[in-house]
C-alpha cells in the first residue's frame, strides 16, 4: 500500500502533514490542531500517532488538542523530551518500527535545535525533515553548531537522490533569493525560481522536492564545488567553514 500525504498548511507559513500507510495515520509536527483535523476529517482519517520532529512551539502547540481528539499516541526526539509535550514514546536513532511503507526509521538531524529528529521512511521514498534540510535551504543554527548542523545536511544528502523532501515551512521562494546571491547566473536556480514564482502565486505548495534537485540547487548541499567556493571566496578551507560562511550570510540576507 503506498503512503498517501496530505500537506496541510499551518500558521503563517507552517506544513504539518498527514500521511496514511498500511498501520494507519500518522501526523508529522503540530503546529496547529484545528486545520489537521479539518484535513483529517475530511477524508475521513482517524491519525493514530503524531511524530515531532523538535521542540520548537510552532512545531508543538496543536499536541495537546489532538491527543485529546484521537488518544493518539504522540512521539518525538528523546534528546527533547525535557523540552516537549509529554511523550508517549520517546524516540532514539536505531528505534526504526512499521510495516511496508510506513516503516519509520527516526534519524538525529542536530543543528537547528539539538534534539532534531527527520522522519525517514525508506521503502516510500520520503523523509520528513522540518527544520533541518528544507526547501532550496536549511534551518537556522539555534542550538547546536555549524559543524553539526554541516554533518546533518551531509547525513541527509548521501539518502537516494530521488528521496523526496518534505521541510516544515514554505521558505522556499525566500531562500531561493539567497541562493540566486550566491550564485546569480546558475541556469538550474534560474529556472527553479521560475517554477517557484509560478507555485507560490498559484498558492500551490513547492514541497515536496526531489533530493536531487536539492543536490543541484542548493547552496547548503554545494559547499564543496568549485562555485560555491569562489563565490564566498573560500577556496581552500573545509567544506564546513564554508558551510558556516553561507549560513552567516543566509543570516543577515
Amino acid at each position: 500500500m503506498p503512503l498517501d500525504i496530505v500537506t496541510v498548511p499551518c500558521r503563517s507559513d507552517n506544513y504539518a502533514y498527514l500521511v496514511k500507510g498500511p498501520d494507519g495515520v500518522c501526523i508529522i509536527d503540530a503546529p496547529d490542531a484545528a486545520p489537521i483535523i479539518a484535513a483529517a476529517e475530511a477524508r475521513g482519517w482517524t491519525p493514530g500517532a503524531l511524530l515531532i520532529t523538535h521542540h520548537h512551539g510552532d512545531h508543538t502547540v496543536g499536541t495537546e488538542e489532538l491527543r485529546a481528539k484521537y488518544g493518539l499516541k504522540v512521539m518525538g526526539p528523546k534528546a527533547e523530551a525535557d523540552k516537549l509535550p509529554p511523550l508517549d514514546v520517546a524516540l532514539s536513532e536505531g528505534m526504526n518500527s512499521g510495516t511496508g511503507e510506513s516503516y519509520t526509521v527516526p534519524l538525529d538531524v542536530p543543528g537547528h535545535t539539538l534534539g532534531h529528529m527527520a522522519y525517514y521512511f525508506p521503502n516510500a521514498g520520503v523523509v520528513f525533515t522540518a527544520d533541518s534540510l528544507m526547501s532550496w535551504g536549511c534551518g537556522r543554527v539555534f542550538e547546536g553548531t555549524m559543524e553539526m548542523q554541516h554533518a546533518t545536511l551531509s547525513k541527509l544528502a548521501a539518502l537516494p537522490p530521488e528521496t523526496l523532501i518534505y521541510s516544515g515551512h514554505e521558505y522556499t521562494l525566500s531562500n531561493g533569493k539567497f541562493a540566486l546571491s550566491i550564485e546569480p547566473d546558475h541556469p538550474d536556480y534560474i529556472s527553479r525560481m521560475k517554477a517557484v514564482e509560478a507555485a507560490r502565486a498559484e498558492g500551490r505548495p513547492t514541497v515536496p522536492v526531489p533530493l536531487s534537485l536539492e543536490l543541484a540547487t542548493n547552496p547548503f548541499l554545494r559547499v564543496d564545488t568549485p562555485e560555491v567556493r569562489k563565490a564566498v571566496n573560500m577556496p581552500n578551507v573545509t567544506a564546513a567553514e564554508v558551510f558556516a560562511e553561507v549560513r552567516r550570510r543566509k543570516d543577515s540576507f
